[in-house]
């Protein structure tokens, strides 16, 4: 039920060759998972308010410009409900993919009123004075909660008749927390669509997304909905060990490394074990070695300057380790709840031993930046995000310098040959950053920035191959892992060495003139900070998402 959509299309007018017209489909059946706790059980108890994803969809109106490739967006109703559950609202996607999505439907499980129906609707927006492309007019209608209970989605019509009152159900405040406009779906005339989700996110976080949108004119406030709470945050919803291993076999990526890449990523227990050394301050004459698994790294603190890591000594061995070992390389995954423990995310890190200098894109020329953007110790990350109702891969999160994006899984590249569920990403040459598809991507604008180039190659990483899971974070089979002590030294992984960047650009200036030279100059002052000088990262433990959401 997973991989099917059944679209009905509610006007007689039929489209043609529109993505969203095709449903999207795993290269492989989902996997199936062994009992063991609540998770892939189809409904979630959020706390008497029962919840079920629903992927099927009859389709209400569209719009065939504006948005994504201005081909537009569709809104739909939920379809196939289960016996005894509501719909809560619509769901919304652009036409320029396949369709993909779920909303959430509600079943009242403790008889003391989760869901009421609306008792009237406001009309929020019509497209009736737009000039675009439609279906005839679109209405978007905000149902009216009763006292003491919450609005979490939109419904869509073809006419401006208000819905029935009992098309939608609103849901007992309790049970809702505040949410947010999130992706961007359409933007036309001063509208905007947008999907929703909690305002705070996190591992101890109750916010549940619903799989609803919001409509948006230019110059007004959007409309008050919310989101779903559960208050039920057991983490029984939380995959177990073994289900947890199914869920890595099944989804773990694979990453092509460039074909040019000289900085190979390698396990930790390689680095330590080659010469990496732990350097104190105030002793720097006097390294020490790493023991495996980091057992002689300080633990805990804060990241204070006191401690930090560093290649070896003598250079032949520096320069051999700074080039990693791909054939040692391990991925080290972190588990976690998300979205009020709806969602299960396996935050699967790479460590790379040194980042490599940073390249230049003057229009028709590249240009290496010297020592630019070198820096020793490199952690990049792929997050997947799993359903807890069913086991499917929602989305993945590719990181990219200090941030990075969201890729939904009709949207990802997947392994060749098919029969394989295991998407691509593509590290960028010196870089490592993640992006989804091959090619070139620019930080910058006009033919001028700094390059992140990527491709296939025969250096490529399948991070479902002797992985470790570092940390889970909740209770229960799935939970109590041990972690290594090198998860919890909160010191820098690399030196932070400052030098002047003047010698190096200038020595490039040399070979630029005129609208080229200020082009580059330019561009200069336009290098994020974190491009200058050499300063080691923290460990994953530091980061910003390994409690929280991806930013």
């Amino acid at each position: 039920m997973g991989n099917c959509f059944s679209v009905t299309d509610a006007s007689e007018k039929i489209l043609k060759a529109l993505p969203v017209e095709t449903a999207f489909k795993f290269p492989s059946p989902l996997p199936t998972f062994t009992q063991g706790g609540r998770f892939a059980n189809g409904t979630i108890d959020l706390g008497g308010l029962e919840v079920s994803q629903v992927p099927t969809f009859n389709k209400v109106w569209s719009t065939y410009e504006g948005g994504p490739n201005n081909l537009g967006v569709t809104f739909f109703e939920p379809s196939s409900v289960p016996t005894g559950f509501s719909i809560l609202g619509y769901y919304a996607q652009p036409n320029n993919r396949q369709l993909f999505g779920w909303v959430l439907v509600a079943k009242d499980l403790s008889s003391n009123n989760t869901l009421k129906p609306p008792v009237d609707y406001t009309l929020v927006g019509n497209t009736e004075s737009l000039m675009i492309k439609q279906d005839g007019p679109g209405y978007f209608w905000q149902p009216v909660a009763p006292d003491g209970y919450q609005a979490v989605g939109l419904i869509v019509t073809n006419s401006s008749q208000k819905p029935p009152l009992d098309k939608v159900r609103c849901v007992r405040s309790d049970l809702t927390e505040q949410c947010e406009a999130d992706t961007s779906i359409w933007e036309s005339n001063g509208v905007k669509v947008s999907t929703l989700r909690p305002t705070i996110r996190g591992t101890q976080a109750t916010g549940v997304c619903v799989g609803t949108f919001t409509w948006q004119p230019q110059n007004t406030s959007p409309p008050s909905l919310s989101c779903l709470k559960n208050k039920k945050l057991d983490f029984s919803t939380m995959p177990n060990g073994s289900q947890t291993g199914v869920l890595s076999n099944t989804y773990s990526p694979l990453i092509y490394l460039h074909p040019d890449e000289e900085y190979l990523p390698s396990s930790v227990n390689w680095y330590f074990s080659n010469g990496a050394l732990l350097y104190k301050r105030g002793e720097e004459s006097n390294p020490n070695p790493i023991e495996p698994n980091g057992a002689n790294l300080p633990q805990g603190g804060a990241n204070d300057g006191s401690y930090w890591l560093d290649l070896p000594i003598d250079k032949k061995g520096k320069e051999r380790v700074k080039k990693g070992d791909l054939q040692s390389t391990q991925a080290y995954l972190h588990i976690k709840p998300m979205l009020g423990a709806t969602f299960t995310d396996i935050a699967i890190w790479v460590f790379y031993p040194f980042n490599g200098p940073a390249r230049a894109k003057v229009k028709l020329i590249t240009l290496p930046l010297w020592r630019i953007g070198e820096h020793i110790g490199d952690w990049e990350h792929v997050t997947l995000r799993i359903s807890n109702f069913n086991g499917e891969l929602w989305r993945v999160f590719l990181s990219q310098h200090s941030g990075g994006e969201w890729i939904d899984a009709c949207d990802l590249e997947f392994q060749e040959g098919g029969g394989s569920n295991k998407p691509v990403a593509y590290a960028s040459l010196h870089g490592h950053a993640m992006y989804p598809k091959p090619g070139l991507v620019l930080q910058g604008n006009d033919g001028v920035g700094i390059r992140n180039d990527t491709a296939k190659s025969k250096k490529v990483f399948d991070t479902g191959l002797g992985y470790e899971v570092i940390a889970a974070e909740y209770g229960g089979e799935g939970g109590g892992v041990v972690e290594p002590p090198w998860v919890n030294y909160f010191r820098k992984w690399g030196p932070k060495i400052d030098y002047s960047v003047e010698d190096d650009v200038k020595r490039i200036e040399r070979f630029l003139f005129g609208a080229l030279k200020r082009a580059f100059v330019n561009l200069v002052k336009k290098i994020p900070d974190e491009v200058y000088g050499e300063d080691g990262p923290t460990g994953p433990k530091l980061k910003g998402n390994w409690a929280g959401d991806e930013k």
